[in-house]
């Protein structure tokens, strides 16, 4: 794999048992690249290796007077210098590549299990550790995959000279053969320190991102509460936290690289000091002494990929183990799990069979059915849930997606008789789209932002119509240089926008996508609430006929809905029309009129005193306590 044939047509299936197990896996798969890589690495380290025998040559067809082999000397030494200089470059180039196809094999896993996993990803791994794993930990995988081979065509030309000096000069080379391997392993017992503060430190520093990529989500609403500084010094403490951190981890591997020096020198003091002995006494020649000398010299240079290949593995292992976490997260799927019973009042609609697996030919369709809460969503019909916890509101949002929470052991949400955990990924979510209650906006213009999977039914003019974007797109075409709002950039996140129009704009996408079945949580929260009224006669409007459910609290669009559930600690427990619900269920009344307990208590005085009340009194009774919709019934 070339860097230019990047992205992987499939990045393959990641042994994600743990971090090791990953690595190698990783190594597995990027075998061609690494031997690429040892074969140019073998060439390079040999050739520097050689320097030694020529050098020595040289020396001794000096002191022999010997032209002819100083001339051989001088051509061994050319040669030897255009392999250095081939090897290195032709090293180096695979081992960037080797690096950089790596990476980009990792971050393809992380991108597709992120899109699998969608919501679901940061519910079960921080928002933090997720930035931090696709950047800095993809970065110190792929430099271990890339030092693996370096290191591996150093080790083979450490044994291979260590074997040629005991062949050449036996004497000084048994010193040799002994001394490199203390030389090697003497960092040894250092390595699980150094590996343990560099996990302290990565941990902190992966605190100190979340606490980061919060405030910069947050900022708006901090600047509004004045909690700034409070969250200014939060970071400024955990920044110092990694700072010291780092220094330690620092301190520890300078350590390291000390060893690695001083080893190295003592051996060579001993060598020379030896080899001296031995010229004296005539056993060896000058020459060899010198070749001996340089060859000890240089072999500093291929050990220290034994530092550098304990460095990366200190620093991948640990990123390679939290990449491997993320990797083995699958979706949940609990095809057993207890059911609570059908929806209270649901015996007028067909409620589906469990236990069919196989998507129909036409796709997915009809009725929508959570076994947890017992709500169905009868297929076609615009169906309004009202909870009294907003959580768990966003909970039953993401489980009739298909996007259970991994402590929910419940039995999955049913789709015209489907369980949407035993469905393709594909099929599931092209079926069933769920807008959560804060969605985001991606930087671009409004085109773009509209430029999804649709079914092509629904246009971007009619979604943004029915989303009453009318004044978004002013606003945006007041930005724009050839006044088009749909060519108008939209920042990160639409924090030019306020909270209103982002909220319309994510409304708008979803409508242009036009699902089978489209759950919103609570679509026109910061919407006043004559724009409310007129979003919720557009998206009963243009939903004709397609299956709809909101949860909301808002009267303005309980009142438009076709049908409304109540959904209390984790049950249905009333379904009916808005207006039949505010009169005859207290509970209801409570959450949907922000009622206190003393005005349930005087409601309840009041319709008992007042028991001969029409339909219209009732209504403006409860519009005392902070209804928000009007009675147009009569007596």
């Amino acid at each position: 794999m070339q860097i230019s044939h990047l992205p992987y047509p499939d990045p393959g299936v990641p042994d994600a048992r743990s971090g090791p197990r990953f690595l190698l896996w990783l190594g597995r798969n990027q075998l061609a690249g690494q031997l690429k890589s040892l074969a140019w690495g073998l060439l390079h380290f040999t050739s520097v290796m050689a320097l030694p025998y020529g050098v020595g040559l040289a020396v001794q067809a000096v002191v022999d007077r010997s032209g002819v082999r100083l001339a051989l000397a001088g051509g061994l030494l050319a040669v030897t210098g255009v392999a250095i200089a081939c090897g290195e470059v032709m090293l180096h180039r695979t081992a960037v590549t080797n690096w950089i196809t790596s990476a980009a094999r990792v971050q393809q896993l992380l991108a597709r299990k992120t899109a699998q996993l969608g919501a679901a990803l940061t519910r079960r791994v921080a928002a933090g550790e997720v930035v931090a794993v696709s950047t800095g930990d993809v970065e110190k995988i792929g430099w271990f995959v890339e030092a693996l081979s370096r290191f591996t065509a150093a080790a083979v030309t450490v044994v291979v000279v260590c074997v040629s000096l005991l062949v050449y000069a036996p004497e000084l080379g048994l010193v040799v053969a002994v001394g490199v391997p203390v030389v090697a392993l003497g960092v040894l017992p250092l390595l699980p320190r150094a590996t343990k503060l560099a996990d302290v430190q990565r941990e902190k520093a992966g605190k100190a991102t979340e606490l980061a990529s919060d405030t910069v989500a947050g900022l708006r609403v901090l600047r509004g509460i004045g909690g700034e500084e409070l969250f200014l010094s939060r970071y400024r403490s955990a920044s110092q936290e990694v700072r010291k951190a780092a220094v330690r981890n620092a301190r520890m591997w300078s350590l390291i690289s000390a060893v690695q020096i001083l080893l190295p020198g003592l051996m060579l003091i001993a060598v020379v000091g030896y080899g001296l002995g031995l010229v004296r006494d005539g056993r060896i020649e000058v020459g060899e002494l010198v070749t001996v000398y340089s060859a000890v010299m240089l072999l500093t240079y291929p050990l220290r990929h034994f530092e550098e290949i304990a460095m990366a593995y200190s620093f991948s292992r640990p990123s390679a183990r939290r990449a491997a976490r993320v990797l083995s997260l699958e979706r949940v799927s609990y095809a057993d799990g207890d059911e609570r019973g059908a929806d209270v009042g649901a015996d007028s609609v067909d409620v589906p069979e469990k236990g069919l697996a196989q998507v129909p030919a036409g796709g997915l369709s009809g009725d929508l059915y959570d076994p947890a809460t017992g709500l169905l969503a009868p297929s076609g019909r615009l169906t309004a849930v009202v909870c009294g916890d907003p959580d768990e509101a966003g909970r039953l949002a993401e489980r009739l997606g298909g996007h259970a929470a991994l402590e929910e052991r419940t039995a999955s949400v049913l789709l015209g008789g489907v369980a949407l955990d035993e469905v393709p990924l594909d099929a599931a979510r092209g079926a069933v789209l769920v807008q959560d209650k804060d969605p985001v906006l991606l930087s671009g213009t409004l085109t773009e932002l509209l430029d999804v999977p649709a079914s092509g039914q629904v246009t971007a003019e009619d979604a943004l119509s029915a989303a009453e974007c009318a004044d978004v797109l002013e606003a945006l075409a007041q930005a724009s240089v050839d006044d088009d709002p749909m060519a108008a950039p939209i920042t990160e996140r639409g924090r030019s926008l306020s909270g209103g129009q982002r909220q319309r704009l994510a409304l708008a996408r979803s409508l242009v996508t036009d699902p089978e079945v489209l759950v919103l949580d609570e679509p026109t929260s910061a919407v006043d609430s004559h724009t409310e009224a007129r979003i919720a006669e557009g998206l009963r409007a243009l939903r004709k006929g397609r299956t709809t459910v909101v949860l909301t609290s808002s009267p303005l669009l309980l009142d438009r809905a076709e049908r409304v559930v109540l959904v209390t600690e984790g049950e249905v427990v009333a379904v009916g029309v808005h207006r039949e619900l505010v009169h005859t269920d207290p509970r209801y009344r409570a959450v949907v009129t922000r009622e206190t307990d003393e005005e349930q208590a005087e409601h309840a005085e009041h319709v008992e005193h007042a028991p001969q009340q029409t339909k219209a009194e009732q209504g403006s009774f409860v519009g005392e306590f902070g209804s928000a919709y009007d009675i147009e019934e009569t007596a």
